[in-house]
């Protein structure tokens, strides 16, 4: 598992770095490149591999659409980092982006990942249709927005110190991490133009984003900062609305595993063909960074 991990990482890196050669120099690629690269498991990408294997959909056509994801993603944890979002000085073993550039150019930074990340999708060496694209473009857009990534941060932050029912939990939870997770099980779906099952595995999707998040509360519950390359137990420091502090830490263990059973379920039609994409799914559940 950690070999084809690897690989996709290593993919999605080789093109974000020849994508990011290819752009007019200018002073803010500098903390592009530190935001986005090397460090992460791109595992966001490596779902997006998984779900296209089970359509026979071509590798570098996933990388490609994986590598604007990853753009997102990085703009997301550079904002997230921010004095004035969680005020983290540490992110993947290193300082954050604002600690190493300061907060202006970081804020910049992130916002410049934003907006590659839909150059990316309209170049023309993605090889798929305009029309294609376009519907790929509404979707991300709308699970980066205010709908998805954005909004999902709004209520992390506004959660705070307050007692939150299990249900808003979860929905900021699938808004904050489980939308792009969404985005990356829906692509692949309109690349072979299978639009009628865009509504099953936008679930499917939600459910592993939102098991990602467990798995990241969890890490930050009783995890160790230098294996998980942050500082852990801020969640409780800070009054973080999350499923531990609702449920406790061994019930969200329960429905961490029973949410992995029911997305397992939906996967049975695809028998061997979902096999890399379930122990993507392992791998997220268990993982210690």
């Amino acid at each position: 598992m950690k070999k084809k991990l690897y690989k996709t990482a290593k993919d999605t890196n080789l093109f974000l770095k020849n994508f990011l050669i290819s752009q007019k120099k200018t002073e803010l690629l500098k903390a592009m490149k530190y935001g986005l690269l090397p460090g992460g498991k791109k595992i966001r990408s490596k779902i997006l591999v998984d779900v296209g294997k089970i359509f026979n959909i071509k590798y570098n056509i996933l990388i490609q659409i994986g590598a604007a994801v990853e753009c997102i993603h990085a703009y997301t944890l550079i904002h997230d980092d921010l004095p004035c979002m969680d005020n983290d000085d540490l992110r993947r073993g290193k300082p954050s982006t604002h600690k190493k550039f300061g907060v202006s150019t970081a804020v910049l930074a992130g916002n410049s990942l934003l907006t590659l990340a839909f150059e990316i999708l309209t170049n023309k060496n993605l090889k798929i249709s305009d029309n294609k694209k376009i519907l790929i473009i509404k979707y991300i857009s709308n699970c980066s927005g205010h709908e998805g990534v954005a909004g999902g941060q709004y209520s992390d932050l506004n959660f705070e110190n307050k007692k939150i029912s299990l249900s808003k939990i979860k929905h900021m939870q699938v808004k904050k991490t489980g939308r792009l997770f969404s985005f990356c099980c829906i692509a692949p779906l309109i690349v072979v133009n299978k639009n009628n099952l865009i509504k099953k595995f936008k679930k499917i999707g939600e459910d592993i984003g939102l098991l990602f998040q467990i798995a990241d509360d969890l890490i930050d519950h009783s995890g160790k900062a230098k294996i998980a390359g942050k500082k852990t137990k801020k969640d409780a420091t800070k009054g973080k609305a999350t499923l531990i502090s609702l449920l406790g830490y061994k019930n969200t263990i329960k429905y961490s595993k029973k949410l992995k059973l029911n997305i397992f379920n939906e996967l049975l039609k695809y028998k061997k063909k979902s096999n890399d994409l379930k122990q993507t799914i392992e791998f997220i559940l268990n993982r210690t960074n």
